[in-house]
């Protein structure tokens, strides 16, 4: 059963991540022209990055697992602090930074979740 939850975990990242992109695609396009081809452009590389990374979970390895949830929980915490330089900067509202932070959160847990289970089950 727990070997299911931890799968589910994996798919579930899927939508949370494409619904999380699209959202930040919108958000991106409405920042000033300047800021969206610089640190629209690395944001936009980071959520790509990070996609390929769930996208690639299920096609490796259980004990190659673990390096790549790392990888991913890396993405996002990028994200993050784009995201905090581009509210603090005024470049989005506080709704949308807010909402965009919920997202991740969201995601964080999966993963956090992940990282405890095959950090705890691949002890290689």
């Amino acid at each position: 059963m727990e070997k299911l939850n931890k799968k589910e975990n994996e798919l579930t990242l899927i939508p949370k991540s494409e619904r999380y992109i699209e959202y930040m695609l919108e958000v991106i396009l409405k920042i000033p022209r300047t800021e969206k081809f610089s640190i629209g452009t690395e944001y936009k590389n980071s959520m790509y990055k990070m996609l390929e990374g769930i996208m690639y979970l299920n096609k490796i390895e259980i004990k190659d697992r673990f390096k790549s949830i790392n990888k991913i929980d890396a993405d996002l915490s990028v994200q993050r602090i784009l995201l905090r330089i581009m509210c603090k900067n005024a470049w989005i509202d506080k709704k949308k930074f807010e909402y965009a932070m919920s997202l991740i959160y969201e995601m964080g847990k999966i993963i956090g979740g992940l990282v405890k289970y095959y950090g705890k089950n691949n002890k290689a």
